[in-house]
C-alpha cells in the first residue's frame, strides 16, 4: 500500500512562492505517474499538474502554466510542485496522487489515480 504525505503549504502574500512536496512511503512510487490536484471551498477538484514516471514529460493546467512547475526525485520517492507568482485564486487544498498504471503518463483525470494524500492548505492573501 502506498501512503502519500504532502507538505509545504501555508499562508503567503500574492506574488509570493511556495514549494509543495509529496513524499511516498509504504511502497516506492518511482514507477508511478503522479499528479497534483487542488480543491477550493465549494468547488470541484481541479487538475493542476502531472508528471510521467521518468519525469521527462510534464503537463499543467492553463491557469498555472508559466507559474507552477512539477518535478520529481525518484531517488527520494518525492514529487514537488514549485508555485511562483501565487494569486488569491490559487487558494485551495493541494493534494498529490499516484497511479499503478503501466503507462508512462496518466493524464489529468482524477478518476484515473489510485492513491491520494490528505492534502496541504495553500492560502494566498491579497
Amino acid at each position: 500500500q502506498v501512503q502519500l504525505v504532502e507538505s509545504g503549504g501555508g499562508l503567503v502574500q500574492a506574488g509570493g512562492s511556495l514549494r509543495l512536496s509529496c513524499a511516498a512511503s509504504g511502497r516506492t512510487v518511482n514507477n508511478y505517474p503522479m499528479a497534483w490536484f487542488r480543491q477550493a471551498p465549494g468547488k470541484e477538484r481541479d487538475f493542476v499538474a502531472a508528471i510521467s514516471k521518468s519525469g521527462r514529460y510534464t503537463d499543467s493546467a492553463d491557469s498555472v502554466k508559466g507559474r507552477f512547475t512539477v518535478s520529481r526525485d525518484n531517488a527520494k520517492d518525492t514529487v514537488y510542485l514549485q508555485m511562483n507568482s501565487l494569486q488569491p485564486e490559487d487558494t485551495a487544498v493541494y493534494t498529490c496522487a499516484a497511479d499503478r498504471t503501466p503507462s508512462e503518463y496518466n493524464g489529468q483525470n482524477p478518476a484515473m489515480y489510485d492513491y491520494w494524500g490528505q492534502g496541504t492548505q495553500v492560502t494566498v492573501s491579497s
